[in-house]
């Protein structure tokens, strides 16, 4: 047990929230923004007794007090007592300072040791105007010793401001007056003049105790930060340092910079000054100043601050981290004087995170609950009668895009797909899917993406019917949702062409290729024609041979084509198809070439009329040359001229034929049978013979013998032909 006070048990904590628990219970509200910090030197004597008081000594004493010792040259704080009324509390190893004791809040030091030089720092809650108001008091303890030295006439000795205790020093000077030139901060301390009377054998000194001033490094700083819950503006003035310490206080534009008279001037300070201004009685764009007075500075120094409102309101904005693991929501109001105070609060008012000035940021992790939730941020300044505040909702993405495109067959269709609302700044991810669900990558030949900040676009080449109908998906996902949309792609083909007949399908002569014409039939537009074949002879059981084509991009114009390649031991069927685009009509009748006409015809009708015009010529020539000869070519001769029945004649075409005849009548006699016959009386009354002009035209012509009357067997005669070609 020290002296003083029960002893304070590491680490000191506990009994510390112990004593501040009374305090606090009384429920005065504590006002930590309010903050008070003085500072101020002090000197003892060791062996003697020194008080160091928290505060102004009029003012009241602390309801809670803890002091603590920093020594000289070092950087670490020890505890030395805690107090709250009549309860103190003293820390162990308290001793080596001195006898110390503690009463309302003032820390006595009795018996003053050397140990005991160095910073003090008292921290207090002091009641004031029904609530709790924390200071700080640094005290700056200087520890004196003296010793007995060596006499001299009027020496004059000195302490020194050191770290280490002032000691006697040699003599400075010899004299009744000491005059110090150009003195500087460390030339503060103790002087001590010797008077001696070698006659008498006295002696006498006086001792003059040196201060020196000097100001604080620097100039006075000056803040404003807002206090009470955004109700009032703490105006703060800092200026540490200097012997003594600077005096501060704060003035509005309508007070006037009267010079304080006497220490302790209500709303002045040292070191550091705080004036709590009220922020509904104050205008915006209103100065403060704080004005600061040293006896080293004739005209003292100053610094100021205007408090002030930024224009406009707070921004909200959200953002997903990489992988959509979390969602940041920013919250930006920048400016002000003091700046803004910014929070984050949920759709029923729950403040979420800490507030902080000018920006605001909520991290909040993506389970599955955040789609459709709103947050509100809210922006609080001293000097505005309403807060402001901007509101974020988080949503799933929203998509727009038509239901339904048409393209006709060949052509490219374009799926146009957007975000719209505040989704996108969630960085939503946006994707095409096929008709098959398979997604469209770039790269691919038969697609092409197109990108944007919020939509993206897809466009399918060369479309096909009906491969590339159906329904394509567009889905947009980020942190907190998907959304899908369908959109359907219809194909269509061109209106189907005019039909087609075969008029003409023939072989040449080498039967390897066929000559085709063909006509339409109807109405319809047309871009041109396909020729397709296939062979036509096949086993029963064996399924035809396809279609193939032998003849395409025929010009629309065309009626006619010659198709070659042909295997002339192979029977082909053909086939003709009039396209519109891509759209072919109906196929025409398949036929199967014809022969080739028979080319050599008028040549070899040629060669035989010339054949028969020569034998029919050769024949009358044989016949004149017959009738000449008769009795060369007997039979002959009967054969051509004696066919004709009973009582028919025998031309005679030359005179010999008839002298041949009268002859060979005379020669043969009379006909057999009855000579008396009526046939001889005619023959008599017969015409002359042809050919023979001196004929009297009165001579018989003599009958040819009855058919079957002749012994000469018949005798078949055979004309034969050959024409050349």
């Amino acid at each position: 047990m020290e002296r003083g006070g029960r002893a304070l048990p590491p680490p000191w904590r506990g009994p510390w929230i112990l004593l501040l628990l009374p305090a606090l219970a009384r429920g005065q509200p504590l006002a930590a923004g309010e903050a008070a910090y003085e500072e101020w030197r002090a000197t003892g004597v060791r062996g003697r007794a020194v008080e160091l008081s928290c505060g102004p000594a009029a003012a009241a004493p602390p309801a809670v007090v803890f002091w603590s010792f920093t020594p000289q040259g070092e950087g670490l704080p020890r505890a030395v007592a805690v107090g709250s009324g009549r309860e103190v509390a003293m820390a162990p190893g308290t001793g080596t300072l001195g006898r110390v004791t503690l009463r309302n809040g003032t820390l006595e030091l009795r018996e003053l040791r050397v140990a005991a030089q160095g910073r003090f720092l008292c921290q207090g809650l002091f009641p004031e105007r029904g609530r709790l108001r924390v200071g700080y008091a640094a005290v700056l303890l200087r520890v004196l010793a003296t010793r007995a030295g060596t006499s001299a006439p009027c020496a004059t000795r000195s302490t020194t401001a050191a770290v280490t205790p002032s000691t006697w020093t040699s003599s400075v000077h010899v004299g009744q007056t000491y005059v110090i030139t150009a003195i500087a901060r460390a030339q503060a301390g103790t002087y001590t003049c010797l008077a001696e009377n070698s006659h008498l054998q006295t002696r006498t000194q006086a001792t003059i105790v040196l201060t020196v001033y000097y100001p604080p490094a620097g100039s006075p700083s000056c803040s404003a930060l807002a206090s009470d819950d955004q109700r009032d503006v703490a105006l703060r003035c800092r200026w540490l340092g200097g012997f003594p310490l600077a005096r501060l206080r704060w003035v509005g534009p309508q007070e006037e910079e009267e010079e304080e008279e006497e220490e302790g001037l209500m709303g002045t300070s040292f070191s550091m000054a705080t004036r709590i201004q009220s922020g509904a009685a104050t205008r915006n764009g209103t100065s403060f100043s704080c004005l600061a007075s040293h006896p080293a500075l004739p005209l003292g120094a100053a610094c100021g601050t205007t408090l002030w409102v930024p224009s406009g309101s707070p921004t909200c904005a959200a953002a997903a981290t990489k992988g959509d693991e979390y969602v940041m929501l920013r919250c930006r109001w920048e400016g002000g004087t003091p700046l803004v105070t910014l929070r984050w609060r949920d759709s029923a008012g729950r403040t979420l995170g800490d507030p902080a000035p000018s920006a605001a940021v909520l991290v909040l992790s993506t389970d599955g609950s955040l789609g459709g939730r709103e947050f509100v941020c809210v922006a609080a300044h001293p000097l505005r009668a309403a807060a402001a505040e901007c509101r974020l909702r988080l949503e799933v993405p929203e998509l727009q895009a038509e239901s339904e495109v048409a393209v006709l067959e060949g052509g490219e269709a374009q799926l146009a797909c957007r975000q719209r609302g505040s989704s996108a700044s969630l960085g939503a991810t946006v994707a095409w899917y096929d008709p098959k669900e398979r997604e469209v990558t770039p790269g691919l030949a038969k697609y092409r993406l197109e990108e944007g900040e919020a939509w993206l676009n897809l466009t399918v080449r060369d479309a096909e019917w009906p491969g590339d109908s159906g329904i394509y998906r567009c889905t947009a996902t980020n942190a907190v949702g998907t959304a899908s949309l369908p959109v359907r792609l219809r194909v269509d083909r061109y209106p189907a062409p005019p039909n087609v007949t075969i008029s003409k399908l023939r072989y040449t002569r080498a039967r390897t290729e066929v000559r085709l014409e063909w006509r339409t039939q109807g109405a319809g537009n047309l871009t041109g024609f396909v020729v397709q074949r296939r062979q036509t002879k096949k086993p029963l059981r064996e399924t035809p041979s396809p279609w193939e084509t032998a003849a395409g991009d025929i010009e629309p114009h065309s009626r006619d084509r010659r198709l070659g390649g042909l295997d002339p031991a192979v029977l082909y069927a053909f086939r003709v198809l009039a396209v519109n685009h891509r759209t072919a009509g109906h196929p025409s009748e398949v036929q199967t070439p014809a022969e080739p006409p028979f080319e050599a015809y008028p040549a070899v009708t040629g060669a035989a009329v010339a054949g028969m015009l020569v034998a029919t010529a050769a024949s009358l020539l044989a016949v004149h040359c017959i009738a000449r000869h008769r009795e060369t070519l007997p039979r002959l001769h009967d054969l051509l001229f004696r066919t004709a029945g009973p009582g028919a004649q025998e031309p005679v075409g030359t005179t010999e034929d008839a002298e041949a005849a009268t002859g060979g009548e005379e020669e043969a006699g009379p006909a057999q049978g009855d000579p008396s016959a009526p046939g001889t009386a005619a023959g008599a009354d017969a015409a002359p013979a042809q050919g023979d002009p001196s004929a009297p035209g009165t001579a018989a012509e003599p009958l040819s013998a009855a058919p079957g009357t002749t012994d000469d067997p018949p005798v078949n005669v055979t004309i034969t032909v050959t024409a050349t070609p």
